[in-house]
């Protein structure tokens, strides 16, 4: 039976009956796909309580997402504005403003959240 994963034990079971699953040709619709489903949904959410993940730092969000997309930082100071200002905001001496949150969210597809983060 399944059940809630409350411990790192149960988790690496988990996981382990997971991968055992995976390695099997498993019919769609069948009992094994939906257990394979809903113990994924359970290490997931396992995972997001007990292992969570950090935001990026604005900055390092912005570099990424410049190098995923093949952005220059020229392209950059177009989307900003003003060449120094994203000089400035790359090495941290300048924050970002409502406005370049909102370009950067609309351009780059980089989250709000993100962005809005102090650092």
């Amino acid at each position: 039976m399944i059940a809630p994963i409350k411990n790192n034990i149960q988790y690496e079971q988990a996981l382990e009956h997971i991968y055992v699953l995976m390695q099997t040709d498993i019919a769609p619709d069948s009992l094994e796909s939906d257990e394979l489903e809903v113990l994924s949904i359970l290490v997931k959410e396992y995972e997001s309580v007990n292992f969570p993940i950090p935001k990026p730092n604005p900055v390092a969000a912005i570099k990424f997402r410049l190098e995923q997309l093949g952005i220059t930082e020229k392209e950059l100071s177009e989307i900003l504005g003003y060449r120094s200002r994203k000089s400035e905001i790359l090495s941290g001496k300048r924050k970002l403003s409502l406005g370049m949150i909102r370009k950067l969210n609309e351009t780059l597809h980089i989250p709000a959240d993100v962005l809005i983060q102090a650092y």
